[in-house]
């Protein structure tokens, strides 16, 4: 694996580990789009995250 550069690991500095690995939020690792969070981020906020136990919305009509 190469060595990441001073600026690289300066724009990843919030995603890297005690490891020097990028790391992602629990949520996010499995998720196909681009819109990654840091595992450092305690709340997070992706509309396209869709929880199972989620009530879905419910359409109204008028």
């Amino acid at each position: 694996m190469p060595r990441m550069s001073k600026k690289r690991k300066l724009e990843l500095s919030f995603y890297l580990n005690d490891r020097g690995r990028v790391t992602y939020n629990e949520l996010c690792r499995k998720c196909q789009h681009g819109c990654k969070q840091s595992f450092r981020a305690v709340v997070i906020d992706c509309p396209r995250y869709l929880s199972k136990r989620a009530k879905k919305k419910e359409e109204y009509t008028e």
